[in-house]
């Protein structure tokens, strides 16, 4: 690389905007015990180590499948769940885990909230003995990509109308429908498919089950869906189940209902929020050093009172978001926390996360839109995490719920 020369109009080749600079203003973190903050720390590294060829592939819209999945040998997938064959993290850990990925990546926080805490986890709440041995472990070590099919094109926030349906015929079941937004649908690994039992003879028509299904079996297809401006660095897919014939013990046996899927959904709710501190963290930090590198009408922006109002306004919020995330895994840790807490805590957070990352755009001027200096990547990446995992409206209408006794759904 040629050596940069100051000339006349520009005294710096760039600004260094993406470093961790460890911000905990309210010592959040300080007492992590050693055996969390060990696990935060590999996180770190990991990042550290694929960050730069992850902003490559967000600005080509490429799926590094390979860097995705090293994350499963490094045994970051566990997201908390508790299963004898899996390492034990705790809330905290699992939380950390989800935080400093998304303050690296979006796209590979993306990766862990569909690899550990919905496919993972579903598998180790409600897979059969057979299924865990054969899949677990390769699922946990990112050797076999996996996805969890709930979402339909026309069925979103009511996820609970799905018409994707399964029908018995013989000694198997056949499935037909179309699941979308669905995070390694298209990765050649497996899919946990949620689907309505069409069967008006049987006890259990109309309930609602999970069918393990491998990604090459005939009448499966996943289309990667493109034109995306958010989360450009994971394939999410378009999936059509044509006539898609599966054993009998396809099904996972722990899954009767629709309240199953919610079980999952609920727990993987609480990553969502610590993925919104991790994005908020490198916005505001990318802000904070950037105001004190920029040199304008003779002093560093650093030192103008307007900037460090909208500093101390993105701390402020910045510090909040760590408040929720923590005491949220300590709720979680000593078995009290309620599924409405952790919509209060994702509601929060992705709107927390949004000001500031549009605050922090701002802050950096026209250097704000580069991809280089990491803000905007955020500021488009929030804007899923705010959707998935339930709306806005969708969390302040379970809270609402919660706190009046009546519900507001229709």
């Amino acid at each position: 690389m040629t050596e940069f020369q100051s000339r006349p109009g520009q005294s710096v080749p760039g600004y260094e905007v993406t470093g961790r600079l460890g911000t905990d203003y309210y010592a959040v973190f300080a007492d992590i015990p050693a055996e969390d903050r060990a696990v935060w720390e590999r996180a770190q590294a990991y990042i550290d180590e694929v960050g730069p060829r992850m902003q490559e592939a967000w600005d080509r819209a490429e799926y590094p499948l390979e860097l995705a999945m090293r994350m499963g040998a490094l045994d970051l997938f566990n997201d908390g769940i508790d299963h004898p064959a899996l390492t034990r993290f705790s809330p905290l850990a699992a939380g950390l885990v989800n935080m400093e990925v998304s303050r690296g990546d979006g796209s590979l926080g993306t990766v862990v909230a569909v690899q550990g805490g919905l496919a993972l986890r579903t598998l180790a709440l409600f897979g059969s003995p057979d299924q865990q041995a054969r899949w677990l472990r390769p699922v946990a070590r990112g050797e076999a990509p996996a996805a969890f099919a709930l979402t339909e094109p026309d069925h979103g926030s009511d996820s609970v109308s799905l018409d994707t349906v399964a029908r018995r015929d013989g000694d198997s079941w056949v499935l037909d429908g179309t699941k979308k937004w669905i995070g390694n649908g298209a990765s050649g690994g497996i899919t946990f498919v949620w689907a309505r039992i069409d069967d008006p003879g049987a006890p259990e028509h109309g309930a609602v089950r999970c069918f393990l299904v491998e990604q090459d079996t005939p009448g499966y297809t996943g289309t990667v869906i493109t034109g995306k401006a958010s989360l450009r660095g994971i394939h999410q897919a378009h999936i059509a189940l044509d006539g898609v014939r599966l054993p009998l013990e396809a099904v996972l046996p722990g899954t009767r209902s629709f309240k199953d899927a919610s079980t999952v959904l609920y727990s993987t709710r609480s990553g969502v929020a610590w993925s919104a501190l991790g994005h908020a963290t490198a916005c505001y930090e990318a802000a904070l050093s950037y105001a004190q590198q920029r040199i304008q009408f003779g002093k560093p922006l650093a030192r103008f009172q307007m900037v460090q109002e909208r500093l101390a306004q993105m701390l402020e919020e910045l510090t909040a978001m760590q408040l929720y995330c923590r005491h949220l895994a300590d709720l979680e840790a000593s078995g009290q926390l309620r599924p409405t807490q952790a919509s209060l805590a994702k509601y929060h957070n992705t709107r927390a996360a949004r000001r500031i990352a549009a605050a922090a755009r701002d802050l950096l001027g026209g250097n704000g839109i580069l991809l280089e200096n990491g803000v905007m990547q955020h500021l488009a990446d929030i804007e899923a995490i705010h959707t998935y995992e339930g709306t806005e409206s969708v969390q302040a209408l379970l809270i609402g719920r919660d706190i009046t006794g009546m519900s507001a759904f229709a």
